[in-house]
């Protein structure tokens, strides 16, 4: 039967291919084009138009009536996660509360089903790049919690890319990097989105069955997140304790 032969050497490579680019529309926004997405993607233009054609073809995108670009169609909105709930009243005073404990920016994130997504960032100090912590998350500290869940964090990447001289590109280096922050349950980065800032982020997982559900993150100057910080990751320990049952 057709449907039981494996994929050819190619096929595999064309899959990927079609998710960046619909990946990319999400990420852009409606109106994106194909020169943008292409330059975007990295792929060559015809390549490019092909996949949109097909992706038009079975309705995942549309084009727009002016012709200006693409946005999402009907049958991408079948692929759409719920969106998280916005923590509670209790959870964002927990939040609130490990922010008079520091002088650190304290952000509150959702980790679930692959995405990063910010609840609750620090009302005095400026959050992560929403855009970037979405296409660079291995860069991140909350990235690196969502990674280390994952037996291949390759899925969840598209390429490593250099966002300073810092940042880590080497999938080796990468790769020991997680199978610690799995390990040690917190991950940082130190200069690797801005070589001025770095962050440490902790895990929350549910009570009942040790689940990722979320990342708090404290953001500070790239020497002060290196440093060893026992007693600040002790005290956000405490709070994503705190945290786990109002959030799982």
């Amino acid at each position: 039967m057709t449907g039981s032969l494996p994929l050819s050497g190619r096929q595999p490579r064309a899959v990927r291919s079609a998710l960046e680019v619909l990946e990319e529309v999400v990420v852009a926004g409606p109106g994106v084009t194909a020169k943008e997405i292409s330059e975007s993607v990295g792929l060559p233009q015809a390549t490019t138009y092909r996949i949109l054609n097909l992706l038009v073809a079975e309705e995942y995108l549309v084009r727009l009536p002016d012709l200006s670009g693409f946005a999402l169609g009907r049958r991408a909105s079948r692929l759409a996660l719920p969106v998280p709930a916005t923590p509670s009243t209790a959870a964002r005073a927990v939040v609130a509360h490990m922010r008079t404990q520091t002088r650190w920016a304290v952000h509150l994130a959702w980790l679930t089903s692959g995405r990063i997504t910010l609840a609750d960032t620090d009302p005095d100090h400026p959050g992560p790049d929403a855009d970037l912590l979405t296409r660079h998350p291995y860069a991140f500290a909350l990235g690196r919690l969502l990674l280390a869940e994952h037996a291949d964090w390759r899925v969840l990447v598209r390429d490593l890319r250099a966002l300073t001289p810092r940042t880590v590109t080497s999938e080796s280096e990468l790769d020991t990097t997680l199978k610690a922050v799995a390990r040690d349950g917190v991950a940082k980065q130190c200069g690797e989105v801005r070589e001025d800032r770095g962050c440490i982020a902790l895990p929350v997982r549910a009570p009942d069955d040790g689940r990722l559900v979320a990342g708090l993150a404290l953001a500070g100057p790239a020497a002060r997140v290196a440093e060893p910080n026992a007693e600040l990751v002790a005290v956000a320990r405490e709070h994503t304790d705190r945290l786990a049952p109002l959030l799982a």
